[in-house]
């Protein structure tokens, strides 16, 4: 009786891989509802809050916004009331940015992992995941910038995309390339300064980047990421 031949040892190479984006302003469009939820918190408040003015400042932990409008006491409770109003204001409104799903598809087709790392309250990140129909396999949440690192280094992310400045600092300290995008606050120079390896005007630019430094093909359903000197990072 001939045995099988025995499988080869698992490389990083053919091992399941994973591509992480942020959520806001980089895969969805989230201000108009951002805008809405905080028109609300205005109104039940009673204090004046500049809904504007934050939807152009996204990213940053939610504690950070709602200092500038509440003493430092009321925070955490204020934070607490914006993210239970959220699911009522907020997602409805909130739409995918362009090349969102096809980002998605482009990382599934060459046999990857998607994964969403956000300053978001997870719950909330996930009403909007699922709303939108963009299928992730993991999710993490309330993370910002380099506390982003711990969920890429775990899920094994090879690249990390978001559109703030932070994210970019995020994927350098996870060790994982960079790749910026201009939907959000910050344009390419500023991305670039902040030490993005690539920078994308936005995620419709990201299949053909994708395929073009893994050499996997749109046609292409399975398979391990293939090799590629930036994406071959220890």
């Amino acid at each position: 009786m001939t045995s099988a031949p025995a499988q080869p040892a698992e490389t990083p190479l053919s091992a399941p891989f994973a591509i992480g984006f942020d959520l806001d302003m980089t895969l969805i469009d989230s201000r108009p509802g951002i805008r809405a939820a905080y028109r609300r918190l205005s109104v039940e408040t009673g204090v004046p809050i500049d809904a504007d003015l934050v939807v152009t400042r996204l990213g940053p932990p939610l504690e950070q916004e709602i200092a500038n409008w509440f003493p430092a006491e009321r925070v955490e409770e204020i934070a607490d009331r914006y993210r239970a109003l959220y699911p009522s204001y907020a997602i409805e409104p909130s739409t995918a940015l362009p090349g969102a799903r096809e980002a998605v598809a482009a990382v599934r087709a060459a046999g990857g992992r998607v994964l969403v790392v956000t300053g978001k309250w997870e719950p909330n990140a996930k009403l909007h995941l699922s709303h939108l129909g963009i299928e992730v396999d993991a999710l993490a949440g309330n993370v910002w910038a380099e506390g982003k690192a711990l969920a890429l280094r775990e899920e094994g992310a090879r690249v990390y995309v978001g559109d703030h400045l932070g994210d970019i600092r995020g994927a350098k300290a996870a060790d994982a390339v960079a790749v910026g995008v201009t939907t959000g606050p910050y344009g390419a120079e500023a991305l670039r300064e902040a030490g993005a390896d690539v920078v994308l005007r936005d995620l419709t630019e990201f299949p053909e980047w994708f395929r073009s430094v893994t050499g996997s093909s749109p046609s292409r359903t399975s398979g391990p990421l293939e090799g590629s000197p930036l994406l071959e990072r220890s």
